[in-house]
C-alpha cells in the first residue's frame, strides 16, 4: 500500500510576515480617527516654526487650519491606497479615480494662491476617468461574455479574475 504524503503548508517565514504585515496595516487603519485628530497639536498661528521646518500658511492663515484641510485629504487618500493594494477584485483599478482626487486636493492645499480647494477638480479626473472605465467596463463585459460562453458561475470568474502577487513589491510592480 503506498502512503499518501501531506501537501506542504506555507512557509513559516512567509506566513509570519504575511501576519506582521496584515497587523501592521490593520493597526494603522485602527489608528486613523487619532491620526485625523493630529492637527489639533499645531498651533493657531500664521507662522509654525519646528526644529525641523517653518511653515507659513497663506491663504488659511492659521496653520492649525492649514493641517485640518491637509488631514481632511490625507486620510482618506492614505485609505484608499492601502484598499487599492490590498483589493483582489477585478474593478480595484476604479481605485485610482478618488485617489487622484485626493492627491489633486492635497496639491492644491499648499497652493497659496487657491481660491477654492475643490474646485475644477473635475476637469482634472477627466482623462483618468476617461481610462479606467472603458478598463473597468471591457473586464466586466469579457466576465459577462465568460459567462455565456461556459459553465462557470459568476463566483468563479470573479476569482479567475482576481490579482494574486506573491508580496508587497509584485502588486507594486504590476502597475509600472
Amino acid at each position: 500500500m503506498q502512503k499518501l504524503k501531506k501537501p506542504k503548508l506555507k512557509s513559516l517565514p512567509t506566513d509570519r510576515r504575511s501576519l506582521i504585515i496584515g497587523s501592521i496595516i490593520a493597526t494603522f487603519i485602527a489608528i486613523t480617527p487619532y491620526l485625523f485628530y493630529v492637527y489639533e497639536s499645531v498651533p493657531a498661528v500664521k507662522v509654525w516654526n519646528t526644529f525641523l521646518f517653518t511653515y507659513h500658511s497663506g491663504f488659511y492663515e492659521s496653520a492649525q487650519v492649514s493641517m485640518w484641510v491637509l488631514t481632511t485629504k490625507a486620510i482618506p487618500l492614505l485609505l484608499l491606497i492601502i484598499w487599492f493594494f490590498t483589493c483582489r477584485h477585478w474593478w480595484f483599478h476604479a481605485l485610482l479615480v478618488p485617489i487622484a482626487m485626493y492627491s489633486y486636493q492635497i496639491f492644491n492645499t499648499f497652493n497659496e494662491d487657491l481660491q477654492n480647494v475643490d474646485s475644477n477638480q473635475l476637469m482634472y479626473l477627466i482623462p483618468i476617468m476617461a481610462i479606467i472605465i472603458p478598463s473597468i467596463y471591457l473586464i466586466r463585459a469579457k466576465i459577462f461574455n465568460s459567462i455565456n460562453d461556459a459553465t462557470k458561475s459568476l463566483e468563479e470568474l470573479e476569482e479567475e479574475f482576481k490579482v494574486r502577487p506573491k508580496n508587497f513589491w509584485d502588486k507594486v510592480k504590476q502597475y509600472f
